[in-house]
Order: C-alpha cells, then sequence, then structure tokens
C-alpha cells in the first residue's frame, strides 16, 4: 500500500521545470532576504553588529520559515545543494539529470537573490571581500550543516515533515549565534553571498572553504541520520 501510495505521488509530482523553478525562486528569495535584511541591520545599527546581527538572524528565521512552507508541496523546498544530495543518498529516487537540474537552480537563483537585494538597497552589486576563513568558523560550518540535515531528515522520516518550515526557521535563528560562523549552512547560499560586499558578504577564497565544510557537515548530518532514524516513515518530498 504504501508503495502504490509513493507511486501514485510520484505520478501526479509537478513537471521538473516547474520544480526547477520553485528551487530558483525560494533560493534566490532567501538569499535575497539574508543579503537585505543585512544591508538593512547594518545601516539602521551602524554602531551596534550584535544589534545588526540579530536583526539580520530574526529576518532570516522568519523569511526561511515561510519559503519553505510556500515552495514544500512544489519541490521538497530544499533550497540547499547539500540537503538535495543527502535526499538523494537517503533513497530518493531522482535522476541525475533532476539532481543536477535542481543544484544548478539553486546555485543560480542564489547569485540572483544577492544582486537582487544590492539593487534594492542601492548597493553596488560587487565581489565581497570579508574574510571568514579561520579553524573556529570552519568547524562551525561543520556543526552547523550537520545539525540541519539532522533537523530535515529526523522530521521527514519520522511523519513530521509538515513541520520542517516552522523548525528549520527556529533552528537557523539560533545557529547564527550557537556557531561561529552564523551558520551558512548551504552551498549555493555560500556561493550567493560572495556577490554583494556588504554586512553578509563572504569573500570567494573564504567561501570556498566554507562549501567543503558544509559538504562534510553533510555527511556527518547523514551518518547521524542512518545512526538514529534507519527506518524512514515517510519519505522527504
Amino acid at each position: 500500500t504504501s508503495t502504490g501510495s509513493r507511486s501514485a505521488a510520484m505520478n501526479t509530482s509537478p513537471p521538473l521545470w516547474r520544480r526547477a523553478f520553485a528551487e530558483l525562486l525560494g533560493t534566490g528569495l532567501l538569499v535575497a532576504v539574508v543579503v537585505g535584511s543585512g544591508i538593512a541591520a547594518q545601516r539602521l545599527s551602524p554602531n551596534d553588529t550584535g544589534l545588526a546581527l540579530l536583526e539580520n538572524a530574526i529576518a532570516t528565521a522568519f523569511g526561511l520559515a515561510v519559503l519553505i512552507v510556500v515552495f514544500q508541496p512544489l519541490s521538497g523546498a530544499h533550497f540547499n545543494p547539500v540537503v538535495t544530495l543527502v535526499n538523494r543518498t537517503l533513497g530518493d529516487r531522482a535522476t541525475a539529470t533532476e539532481l543536477v537540474t535542481y543544484v544548478a537552480a539553486q546555485l543560480v537563483g542564489a547569485c540572483g537573490g544577492a544582486v537582487l537585494a544590492n539593487a534594492m538597497f542601492a548597493t553596488p552589486t560587487a565581489i565581497a571581500t570579508t574574510d571568514r576563513t579561520d579553524a573556529g568558523r570552519l568547524l562551525g560550518e561543520v556543526v552547523a550543516t550537520a545539525g540541519l540535515v539532522l533537523l530535515i531528515f529526523a522530521l521527514a522520516r519520522s511523519d513530521r515533515a509538515r513541520i520542517v518550515g516552522p523548525v528549520v526557521g527556529a533552528y537557523i535563528g539560533a545557529a547564527y549565534w550557537f556557531t561561529s560562523s552564523t551558520s551558512f549552512a548551504n552551498p549555493a547560499v555560500t556561493v550567493g553571498r560572495a556577490f554583494t560586499d556588504s554586512f553578509a558578504g563572504i569573500a570567494p577564497g573564504s567561501a570556498a572553504w566554507f562549501v567543503v565544510a558544509q559538504l562534510l557537515g553533510g555527511i556527518v548530518g547523514l551518518g547521524l541520520v542512518l545512526l538514529l532514524f534507519p527506518s524512514p516513515r515517510k519519505d522527504l518530498a
């Protein structure tokens, strides 16, 4: 019965172009939220970095939760190549073409979101110069990404995927503060943030190391999921 239901769901899923567009738009809007709120926070609280980070974190947490709720029925609302790769590893039947299309859409959307945020605040689109490369921050990215993967797939594999939006938003909002890296936890978002030389920016050299740390975090998170939730009750959309 469960196999039949899953097959029926696959047969009625949106076409790939629509799912890819949802990933592109969702990831783009996520980066626009991160970068735009970062620019606004920097302008509103220029002499208080802690307050600016709080403003950035709150906007990101709320924005991410809303975007997941909106796009989850269409594409699963991954917005993150690590999530897409782990989802495939855990048994999603996506083809190689679908996998590449999702990741490409996420990367293009992320870059577009940064450009959009820059334009809204009349900030020139420029390569970021903020160096974030140090051992502590890289460890923070491993921790942040592992936690995100564990959270998403723990909910998905225990039939609680319907609450992913608000819970992931809450996690990212908290991880802004408990990780040294402010929890990028997403290769696409990291790449996108390299295209803004503002509060949320990250220099390309640092971005490359962050992506490596995020992929490592994804592996750690995958291992934790398999250890704690080896038998899914419901697959991630």
